[in-house]
């Protein structure tokens, strides 16, 4: 409000002073310069808006569509001080342990990746694990599931699978996977072995397999403070959801070691990865779609690769972002479908909707709904993480 009178008065002074001109030349002359004068002016000030919503886009050589991990040379991926750093300080300490938590898609497999990198370039042998790659069989039973995770250590690391030879004897599951790891793949070789466990999270849903199997790490990475032998295995353990499985704590390896909660991008971080995709942006240009979609970066890249591929501008992707016509449209009808399954979360997601200020749900549901990546903490309430949510779920409960 105060904008647009400060703008009209303003505007007036033009007027003004553009009459002002036109009466001291007089004549004909007046009445051209009066004319074109303020022409010029209602021109440049309605390309100065445009520019605000739509900012300058110069052309990438090669921009990559945003999907999945970003790859390590990739020059999209946009670091957290000081996220990397300290990760990459703890994993060359002996018996490290780094926990990274985060929702989808906001870069937990891009930095599982990066420290894995970084390990290598230490001389530790490393080891990628992704937990989604295993078939449903795998889970039946905790010996089936223990030897599907020795056997897939061993063929990364170019080994032969030993098991119908160590896989022997009347230990259970738990100590002959332990014996397979220390008198074999960790026996086998002097350098540090860093495992990095993706998508553990699919885990938890088989609980009776999760509390041994978890309980086997936290117990091997207390072995490492003592025992030679386990001081060279270092684990990254990745997860999207909160941990619910019944556990002692003295025997889950998600209270120690160091935790990483991925953060959002910041406004200035958000106006790098729009450089980098050749946008120009200012910080109104970088907070206007930070209010749309938060510091999401999966969520900020398909905003910036559509605008820089010149699909659509700015004020046209802030527009249709939180319809079935948008760019997101796939990314929320897949939150929409999950919410639908579960009547609580739908219950506690539309109470979170009712308002423009933060609520206070049950502690269950709103760290669901964090795991999920649709709210954010403020205190001890939650509210929805960025506009995009907000008004996509508000249209639809």
């Amino acid at each position: 409000m105060v904008e647009n009178i400060i703008q009209t008065i303003l505007d007036h002074k033009v007027v003004l002073f553009t009459a002002l001109i036109a009466t001291l030349i007089g004549g004909v002359a007046a009445v051209h310069y009066f004319y074109y004068s303020w022409k010029e002016y209602l021109r440049k000030r309605k390309m100065k808006r445009k520019k605000a919503v739509n900012p300058v886009r110069k052309p990438v050589a090669a921009l990559e569509e945003p999907e999945g991990t970003v790859p390590l040379n990739s020059p999209f991926y946009v670091e957290r001080p000081p996220t990397e750093s300290d990760c990459y300080k703890r994993i060359i300490r002996p018996a490290a342990l780094i926990r990274v938590k985060a929702p989808r898609q906001m870069g937990k497999t891009s930095l599982m990746v990066r420290i894995l990198d970084h390990a290598k370039d230490e001389g530790a042998l490393t080891v990628p694990l992704y937990f989604q790659l295993a078939d449903n069989v795998v889970f039946e039973n905790l010996d089936q599931f223990l030897q599907w995770f020795c056997s897939g250590v061993a063929g990364e690391l170019g080994m032969a699978d030993e098991l119908d030879r160590r896989w022997k004897g009347v230990l259970g599951a738990k100590g002959k996977c332990t014996n397979y790891f220390q008198k074999y793949l960790l026996a086998e070789t002097e350098e540090p072995l860093v495992l990095g466990m993706d998508e553990v999270d699919l885990v938890f849903q088989y609980p009776e397999i999760a509390a041994d199997f978890f309980g086997m790490l936290r117990a091997w990475h207390e072995k490492g403070k003592n025992e030679e032998t386990w001081k060279r295995l270092r684990m990254i353990i990745v997860h999207s959801k909160e941990v619910y499985v019944p556990m002692d704590m003295k025997q889950s390896p998600f209270n120690v070691g160091l935790p990483i909660d991925l953060p959002e991008l910041s406004l200035a971080q958000t106006q790098d990865m729009a450089g980098r995709h050749g946008l120009q942006w200012a910080e109104e240009h970088a907070g206007l779609l930070r209010k749309m979609v938060g510091g999401h970066p999966y969520l900020l890249r398909v905003a910036m690769c559509s605008i820089a591929l010149g699909r659509m501008t700015l004020e046209e992707l802030l527009k249709l972002a939180p319809t079935e016509q948008g760019p997101y449209s796939d990314h929320l009808r897949r939150h929409l479908l999950n919410l639908e399954e579960d009547e609580k979360l739908l219950a506690a997601m539309t109470q979170v909707l009712k308002g423009d200020t933060p609520v206070r749900i049950k502690s269950t549901e709103a760290f669901k709904l964090r795991s999920m990546g649709l709210v954010k903490y403020q205190g001890n309430e939650v509210t929805p993480l960025c506009d995009l949510y907000r008004k996509y779920f508000q249209a639809r409960m």
